[in-house]
């Protein structure tokens, strides 16, 4: 399987009544695509999978995987509150055409490594398709350390990546140094990956993507093709942005990017609630500034951006 490049981690789209939206969201995924992503992730912390029900999710990735057509993979994130429940999920996944898992540590309980080791291989054992191990022990608590990443790669052939979130760029480097190329490590924070293709990151599960995608490609390949200067340059001026997918409102913020280039709204499911008062104003001013300087000439060499379609 070919772990490399660009794949934004989806978000939910919802219309008036919070219900999903699964035409724009098809329409959303062909749009990335065609903008130079390399796959395509569905229901995780930024598609707000815990929100969803089972009927939704499932619905979500036929919705993907029709859109994508073979053309890229879809990788399912595979979430529960308790081990059966994700062990099903992935099955579900697996029978509804998604080419990869992204295995999530247990929702809510912080268990030892035997248990956390028991549950993330459950869901591999579950199926033979390709997984990615997500790693964010800022959000859910539970951390995977290199040696752990290691004790699984022995054990799982069908392990074959990781998406390091720890926000700590050296953990790329000591997870190379112990498996080389036994595992491809992808960013999952979007303000570490020119750092992160620096010691060693072949891909990104990305978050402003879903607004940005041909920015966010471009920076990837400057900084994965050793183009300094102009990698340097892009990232100074998408920083503002890409570090809004690293705070505890990230989805509210993504989602607002999306709605002020066009691509979504911003609508969000309870317990989130849309920005609101000061910190609305602010965000959009960031936004606005951003937009009003957006670096055309730094992405003039890649392919005109593809516009967002959603069939009716």
């Amino acid at each position: 399987m070919n772990w490399k490049g660009v794949m934004p981690a989806i978000t939910t789209c919802f219309d008036a009544d919070l219900r999903v939206d699964y035409r724009f969201m098809a329409g959303h995924c062909r749009w990335l695509l065609d903008n130079g992503c390399t796959g395509i992730v569905p229901l995780g912390s930024l598609g707000e999978g815990a929100t969803l029900s089972l009927a939704e999710k499932l619905r979500v990735l036929e919705t993907c995987v029709g859109a994508a057509r073979g053309r890229a993979p879809v990788v399912a994130s595979i979430s529960g509150l308790a081990t059966a429940e994700a062990v099903d999920l992935a099955k579900a996944a697996a029978d509804r055409g998604c080419d990869r898992l992204m295995v999530l540590p247990p929702y809510v309980y912080q268990g030892v490594w035997r248990e956390t080791k028991a549950h993330v291989a459950a869901v591999f054992a579950a199926t033979p398709l390709p997984c990615m191990l997500y790693n964010n022990p800022v959000a859910y608590g539970t951390d995977f350390t290199p040696l752990q990443i290691q004790e699984l790669a022995a054990e799982y052939d069908n392990f074959e990546a990781v998406k390091e979130s720890s926000t700590d760029v050296r953990r790329v480097a000591a997870i190379r140094a112990l498996l080389g190329d036994r595992v491809e490590v992808f960013v999952g924070v979007d303000d570490a990956i020119v750092e992160g293709i620096a010691v060693g990151v072949t891909g990104w599960v990305a978050g402003l993507a879903n607004a940005l995608p041909r920015e966010s490609v471009e920076l990837f390949n400057c900084a994965f093709q050793g183009d300094r200067e102009k990698a340097f340059q892009l990232y100074r001026w998408f920083l503002p942005l890409l570090r809004m997918d690293t705070v505890p409102r990230f989805v509210q913020l993504i989602k607002l990017v999306q709605s002020e280039v066009g691509v979504g709204n911003p609508r969000v499911r309870p317990p989130r609630l849309e920005l609101a008062g000061e910190e609305l104003e602010q965000t959009r001013k960031i936004i606005c500034d951003a937009l009003r300087n957006r670096p055309t000439a730094l992405v003039a060499s890649a392919a005109p951006s593809a516009k967002l379609e959603v069939e009716q």
